[in-house]
């Protein structure tokens, strides 16, 4: 007979998904998935922009109900689609009102999905984007730390609000230049995975103040869901274990997290 799986635990303090893509998540429809999150307390859910092709659906899906939101951006995997045309599109939308940031952007060297030249300059541009709108950024960043520092620092004086790297994995050097320069750090299902101990190292070394919570769903799924498809409503379990490992009580961790996503996305909320 298996294990039976641990309920997923009910907070009084209401959280923010700062990042998923409900777009992908396929185990359930999205009214269910919607009510679950909301179960369990999540008060806003960010929903993720990463190519040409769903721009368009996230703007949709931040339509659906009050408390969703979403960006506009397109991940370093399809920087070789990005056009004159898409970044017309991305300008052109964000500051709608129920978009919250230029993302998901960055540079991801691990994959190598496309030129990593191209991935620079398309980089580049979506961080003008967001200086020009005085938007936060979403970045992604993997086995591109240097890079990603240097970009990052050409920026420094002219963007006007930082954002969140999140999904955090990187090394110790760009996590202390993301967070002496003001950028949070996202934190998600990874740092509850056995062989993650070098992501709890740098939750470890974060300030409490400038750590936020995500799932990155469908992807990523916490301990003790691992092998099913993550969802948003699996978030107390990473605020759980950013808790642990931080040596904090959770109800300051739901606290802190809870108003670092404010200051980052909803500034005056």
């Amino acid at each position: 007979m298996s294990k039976k799986r641990r309920e997923i635990p009910v907070f009084d303090h209401p959280i923010i998904e700062t990042h998923c893509h409900l777009d992908y998540l396929k185990d359930r429809e999205l009214k269910e998935t919607l009510e679950q999150s909301q179960r369990v307390n999540i008060e806003k859910l960010i929903t993720i922009a990463v190519s040409p092709d769903n721009l368009g659906r996230v703007r949709e899906l931040s339509q659906i109900a009050p408390w969703v939101y979403g960006t506009q951006g397109i991940h370093p995997h399809e920087a070789e689609s990005y056009s004159d045309a898409v970044e017309e599109e991305i300008r052109g939308h964000a500051l709608d009102e129920k978009i919250v940031a230029v993302g998901e952007i960055g540079l991801d060297y691990f994959y190598d999905n496309a030129d990593q030249g191209v991935q620079r300059e398309v980089f580049r541009r979506q961080l003008q984007i967001a200086c020009d709108t005085d938007r936060p950024v979403v970045i992604h960043s993997r086995d591109a730390d240097e890079d990603t520092i240097a970009i990052l620092k050409e920026f420094e004086n002219t963007l006007g609000r930082r954002g969140v790297i999140h999904s955090f994995t990187s090394g110790p050097g760009l996590a202390q230049y993301a967070l002496d320069q003001g950028w949070c750090l996202g934190f998600n299902g990874i740092t509850t995975f056995n062989k993650a101990e070098n992501v709890r190292d740098i939750v470890r070394m974060a300030s409490i103040e400038q750590i936020l919570l995500e799932t990155d769903s469908p992807f990523l799924t916490p301990v003790p869901y691992r092998g099913r498809e993550n969802a948003p409503f699996y978030l107390p379990f990473v605020a759980e274990k950013i808790a642990e490992v931080k040596e904090l009580p959770l109800e300051e961790v739901l606290s802190k997290t809870y108003k670092n996503s404010l200051r980052t996305f909803f500034p005056g909320q």
